[in-house]
């Protein structure tokens, strides 16, 4: 796997990105209604770690969330998970299906 030391910088800049407030402790996975596999806290963790083809081979994921925020509303860390995936979306629509043209 390539490790992309960039991607949590350039999505703090693009939308706030604050993965990094997650302490893994699976709230967000367990009252996710749609019980998506590694979503969210280990694709945070794909962020932070640089791990860009992790994060791009889980898309379907992505924009498969329907923002409900129940993950959100019981983060006992705060972390702003919609906003998140709304950024992630972002990042993917510009950079890897290349909806835009403006750069992350």
């Amino acid at each position: 796997m390539k490790v992309d030391p960039t991607l949590p910088d350039r999505l703090a800049r693009t939308g706030g990105f604050n993965a990094s407030a997650c302490i893994n402790c699976g709230s967000c996975t367990a009252l996710c209604p749609l019980g998506m596999g590694p979503f969210p806290r280990q694709l945070f963790r794909y962020v932070l770690l640089g791990a860009r083809e992790e994060v791009v081979r889980h898309t379907e994921e992505i924009y498969s969330c329907l923002l409900c925020k129940m993950c959100e509303d019981n983060c006992p860390a705060g972390v702003h998970i919609a906003e998140n995936v709304r950024t992630l979306r972002t990042f993917l629509g510009r950079e890897e299906l290349g909806l835009a043209t403006s750069e992350v």
